[in-house]
């Protein structure tokens, strides 16, 4: 019991680390959030996935395996005293007990039996008489099925704990373990991600994400994981038929919802749903959530100005769309210009000391690839406002090497 109450304590100071910090969240967030010391520390310590930190899962393992000898130990006594009175009593056991009492009464034994077992039954006791030698021992008992709280407290602990146990996914964090799976950190095109970091169908549960433009469809599905991700195979192809959104006046989103198409070799025909925020799609044990949205195809008009002689001397002006691939040249190196999102509006946090909590507006953003012929990018997100602040103008872009960051 000590042993379960401590774990249960680590439990829950764990919870608490876990729902302070944010979890699964970019490890170039922690990185600046913490600096470089304190974020090898957290990161050591495993507190970035608290929920699938080794030192958490054999938690749950002692505190399950604990809970459970303490079940199988004391259920079958638990249960015979939920129904069995207890008739073998001495009286030397009786005198023995803190709580009693002892007192004279002058009328007839018959009678005081009688009175005595009319009073406790009008109580809701089960009674019964047991003669004894020159005595008679009378036992009474109710809330028997109060018993029932105590097995059905041990094995809720046990069945939450093997949930998380579930949930953590400890065959595939074993499989990492061992490296017998690689956890990709690479921005590469789904063809060209080692068979290593794939994960067959029928793996455990576990929660991934897929950017599909209207008009296109995918079999798998990217499972983030540490400063990485991992390719989940779906025994199905899901395709976006159509997407709709509304706006507010401010620009916000109002709602938004997806037609999803299923195919399947399973099914006749193919499955036709729509989904939105909260109302997912549930098909052979998967649920598809609507999580965000982008763009689908816009055609822009962009502008690439040369910031060294590689690039050449003059800016170029050319037409494209959102998802569409054009070969760009720096110097003799051959690059690929993907652009991968396009956003009318963008509503952002901009508190000042008078509006703390303003928003507003920041206009159009898209975003890029440039792609080396090894397979790996690097990935833009470019503002195409100015933004002002101190009676200046600034341009904002962004950059990362990894879907991670």
């Amino acid at each position: 019991m000590d042993l379960a109450i401590t774990l249960l304590l680590a439990l829950a100071v764990a919870s608490i680390i876990g729902t302070v910090l944010q979890q699964n969240q970019p490890y170039t967030d922690y990185l600046l959030k913490f600096g470089p010391f304190w974020f090898e520390v957290f990161e050591t310590a495993g507190l970035y996935d608290v929920y699938s930190a080794l030192w958490f899962l054999a938690i749950l393992t002692l505190l399950v395996i604990s809970t459970s000898v303490c079940l199988i130990r004391h259920t079958p006594t638990m249960l015979k005293d939920m129904w069995n009175l207890r008739t073998h009593v001495q009286e030397k056991s009786l005198q023995a007990m803190h709580h009693k009492d002892q007192w004279t009464v002058a009328s007839p034994s018959e009678v005081t039996l009688s009175r005595l077992e009319a009073e406790l039954a009008k109580q809701k006791f089960r009674v019964r008489q047991t003669p004894k030698s020159g005595e008679t021992l009378i036992s009474a008992m109710r809330g028997g099925m109060n018993r029932l709280g105590y097995i059905s407290t041990h094995m809720a602990i046990i069945i939450i704990c093997v949930g998380g146990l579930v949930d953590s996914n400890p065959l595939l964090k074993l499989a990492v373990w061992q490296e017998r799976i690689k956890i990709e950190t690479r921005d590469l095109p789904t063809n060209k991600v080692p068979a290593e970091s794939w994960l067959p169908v029928g793996s455990h549960s576990f929660r991934g994400s897929i950017h599909i433009p209207e008009g296109r469809s995918s079999e798998v599905v990217f499972v983030a994981m540490r400063d990485g991700y991992l390719v989940q195979k779906l025994p199905f192809r899901l395709e976006v038929k159509d997407f709709r959104i509304e706006h507010y006046a401010t620009g916000q989103p109002k709602s938004f919802e997806t037609d999803l198409v299923v195919h399947d070799a399973d099914l006749a025909e193919p499955l036709i749903a729509t989904i939105s925020v909260n109302h997912p799609l549930i098909y052979k044990g998967y649920a598809v959530y609507q999580a965000s949205f982008s763009d689908g195809g816009s055609e822009v008009t962009l502008e690439a100005f040369p910031l060294d002689n590689n690039a050449g001397n003059q800016p170029v002006t050319f037409e494209t769309k959102v998802f569409e691939n054009r070969q760009m040249h720096w110097g003799e190196q051959s690059l690929r210009l993907e652009i991968t999102s396009f956003r009318p509006f963008n509503i952002n946090p901009d508190p000042t000391e008078e509006e703390p909590d303003r928003i507003r507006n920041f206009g159009p953003s898209f975003g890029f690839k440039l792609r080396e012929d090894t397979g790996e990018a690097l990935e833009y997100l470019t503002y195409m406002l100015p933004v002002q602040r101190d009676g200046r103008s600034f341009y904002l872009s962004g950059v990362r090497s990894s879907p991670a960051e």
